[in-house]
């Protein structure tokens, strides 16, 4: 066989399928010569028989190869002319050099019904591509990755689902499809042929047409322009095929059957673009950045990740540690640590030395030294600055009021957001107040010379410093709420102007950038707890999910528990007892556990959706006082966050919250559980409560949380959670749980109501209190 091997590499494809078929040829010509009967073989039992017709003649059975015709005026080339083509890579028809024997134009076109009569083999016609060709396969449907997709033209929107077809040679559309939907057509130059992956004709062996350009958008913010091949498929109305693949390089998870992220190229080509804004998938996430997009190249040092590493100077937004009068920071006691733990405090200690950003003290405070596990199983050094924190005065800062942000993006296109990287320790402590900061440890006492985690005045310091820095441009194309940088524009090229001008300001301010954390050039982006695109803004579904995932109550207590929670916003509700009433009449005495009516059940959604729209659901105003009242059931969290317009005003909810357990989280006791709710809800409504100048009420039907901001020893949960509560102007307030009936409600949504709640137990048992 090594005659029939070729004397090159193929160098395409094409070259590739070519001389495959040739070998082919060769082979089965070897295995059945031509001056013996040839012994017809059964066909396999799970392949149907291949049959083709002619005219309106009956089927005629092909089980054996069929002999290409001669060709008029036509002569074969001899083995040495073969190879001298195959060496050279020319077309084994007409010897030239810018195509090969299947694409030749010199070859006869023969059409479809020529084809059976002739006899020629599938092999030998014009191949465009390996289009998959079981379209109508129940199985193989099952199988196809289907990305859902909108096509817009000429004002025209449509949304359908592409198949991904990785041996299609181009991207097709089916023409019925295109018909149906008015999609315009162009007349292709030269008709090209489709083959089969089994190299069988389709239905429609030809593709004379093209789709004009169309703008196809795939996800939230992939997008660009494309035309399409006119074939029919009628099952899968569109199929992009390994070209597409191959330009746009996508990572795709094969059990999910989605795409995950895109391909480097795609970042300046397709995620960046905003000619076209479609319908959004929310749900979609944009990809993050891995290298400095090429425009921004020239200030790619604003992204470094080793001048966060050094000392920064002294500057007029130096963190002061004001204190109150006559009182000094307590001194704490060394936590005993693993040896892991000393391993890597000794490690922290050394780095940060060698950094300067801490030194050798002889404070007479010192707050205790401990570690937090993170997510990904790893220690993160804390300090335990809850007995300073006590005493130290209060600085508010200012935050920007929602409403008054989302005027300013009106007419805005494209974001970028920004990210900044090791954001605290590029602010120093004002001289002077250094040794408030002193912590132990086994290997000493140390101060920080820049701003720490945990310092309750840290935001606002950090707010004061990135305002100043980029207050020209506040009003004109940017917002900053905290930590988070959004630059907004009306068009890309303006908006490249602009992103410029505010990485040169951060990289003059000394500030860096966390590159794999900020998002450039895109139409859609999740910023305080909205969803901004071009076409307006919206609360992100995320937040209103714990009233519109409600699942159906089971039971009458669960209904009168959801009827609880309705009838406390039923002055917000127009016509609340005329909604309200096919829910009530299922808790009628007698009625028992009846089957949910299609009344109920719209009445259920109806309350539902009511919940979610104003008037009853309120834009949170970051100017007036929040309230958050939380409750643990054995199986879920719950919490609403409320407001009040005027002292003498109802309160609005604002936001509802509400969650699972984990496994881990069920075996937590009572008091952990409840603490965690705080946590949870703090977290979920952080952008509005970090920094409030109003202290935030947290109402809590458990008497004993108090404990955790003077526990002597806390574990590494209890402590990560102190840090985190350390960022909040907030005080805890009792009420009883039959009070409690809105967030009680979202907690205990999970539960069936044969579940048995246990007794609520103090953390610490009343026997171990002995004074």
């Amino acid at each position: 066989m090594f005659e029939l091997a070729p004397l090159k590499l193929p160098e395409s494809l094409d070259h590739l399928i070519d001389f495959c078929i040739a070998m082919d040829d060769q082979i089965r010509e070897r295995r059945h010569p031509r001056d013996r009967p040839r012994r017809v073989l059964p066909p396999l039992p799970s392949l149907p028989r291949h049959t083709s017709t002619s005219g309106g003649s009956e089927n005629v059975k092909t089980d054996l190869p069929v002999v290409e015709p001669m060709q008029i005026g036509k002569t074969g080339i001899s083995e040495a002319e073969r190879a001298h083509r195959r060496e050279k890579g020319l077309c084994f028809y007409c010897a030239g050099a810018d195509h090969f024997r299947l694409q030749c134009p010199q070859r006869p076109r023969v059409s479809r019904a020529e084809h059976s009569k002739v006899g020629f083999r599938t092999g030998n016609t014009q191949v465009i591509g390996s289009l998959y060709a079981s379209f109508v396969d129940n199985e193989k449907k099952k199988s196809r990755i289907l990305l859902p997709i909108s096509l817009t033209w000429e004002g025209v929107h449509l949304k359908t689902e592409a198949f991904l077809d990785s041996g299609a040679s181009g991207n097709f559309m089916d023409k019925n499809f295109a018909a149906k939907n008015l999609l315009p057509l162009v007349l292709k130059e030269r008709p090209l042929m489709v083959e089969a992956i089994d190299g069988k004709p389709l239905s429609c062996p030809h593709i004379t047409h093209d789709t004009v350009d169309v703008c196809m958008k795939t996800g939230v913010l992939h997008q660009e322009t494309i035309r399409f091949q006119i074939i029919e498929s009628p099952s899968c109305p569109v199929v992009l095929g390994f070209p597409w693949l191959t330009e746009h390089n996508p990572v795709v998870d094969w059990v999910q059957r989605d795409i995950k992220c895109w391909g480097q190229s795609c970042q300046s080509k397709c995620l960046g673009r905003v000619n076209v804004i479609g319908s959004l998938n929310i749900a979609t996430a944009p990809p993050l950045s891995t290298e400095v997009p090429e425009c921004y190249l020239a200030l790619k040092e604003v992204f470094s990740k080793a001048r966060t590493e050094v000392l920064p100077p002294h500057r007029p937004y130096d963190c002061a540690i004001d204190l109150l009068p006559g009182t000094m920071p307590p001194r704490g006691h060394v936590y005993p640590l693993s040896q892991r733990e000393n391993d890597i405090m000794e490690e922290y200690i050394r780095e940060n030395l060698e950094r300067g950003f801490i030194r050798r003290s002889s404070s007479p405070a010192g707050a205790g030294f401990f570690f937090v596990s993170k997510k990904e199983g790893d220690l993160r050094p804390c300090i335990d600055y809850r007995g300073l924190n006590r005493i130290t005065i209060r600085n508010a800062y200012p935050i920007p009021l929602i409403t008054e942000l989302f005027d300013r993006l009106k007419g805005a296109r494209v974001y970028t957001k920004l990210d900044l990287r090791g954001a605290y320790n590029l602010v120093r402590v004002k001289k002077g107040d250094e040794w408030k900061t002193a912590f132990n440890t086994r290997s000493g006492h140390y101060e920080y010379l820049v701003m720490p985690f945990g310092l309750c005045n840290a935001p606002a310091v950090f707010q004061d410093l990135i305002n100043d820095t980029l207050r020209e441009f506040l009003q004109e194309f940017v917002i900053v709420y905290l930590d988070d940088i959004l630059i907004y524009s009306p068009d890309v090229d303006t908006h490249h102007v602009h992103v410029k001008q505010v990485l040169k300001k951060l990289l003059k301010a000394g500030l860096y950038c966390k590159l794999e954390k900020c998002l450039f050039d895109i139409v859609t982006v999740q910023f305080l707890g909205y969803i901004i695109t071009p076409g307006g803004f919206q609360m992100d579904p995320k937040k209103l999910s714990a009233i519109l995932d409600w699942p159906l109550p089971q039971g009458l207590k669960a209904i009168q528990r959801f009827l609880g929670f309705t009838n406390y916003y039923r002055r917000f509700i127009k016509d609340f007892s005329a909604l309200v009433a096919p829910l009530t009449a299922m808790t009628k005495k007698g009625v028992g556990n009846q089957k949910w009516t299609p009344q109920a059940t719209q009445a259920f959604e109806a309350l539902k959706q009511a919940f979610t729209t104003a008037p009853v659901l309120r834009h949170p105003d970051p100017a007036l006082p929040f309230q958050v009242e939380v409750d643990a059931s054995e199986l879920g969290l719950g919490a609403v966050l409320s407001q009040r317009e005027a002292p003498d005003k109802p309160l609005h909810p604002c936001g509802f919250y509400s969650r699972k357990l984990s496994p881990a989280e069920k075996n937590y006791d009572i008091g952990n559980r409840e603490l965690l709710a705080v946590i949870a809800a703090l977290a979920e409504w952080r952008y509005l409560l970090e920094g409030s100048k109003d202290p935030i009420v947290i109402i809590t039907d458990h008497k004993n949380l108090t404990y955790i901001g003077d526990a002597k020893r806390l574990n590494s949960r209890q402590a990560r959670w102190s840090l985190f509560l350390s960022s909040f102007n907030y005080v805890l307030t009792y009420r009883p749980g039959s009070r409690n009936i809105k967030a009680d409600a979202l907690s205990r949504q999970y539960e069936s109501y044969e579940h048995n709640i246990q007794d609520q137990h103090p953390i610490v048992p009343q026997e171990r209190i002995i004074a």
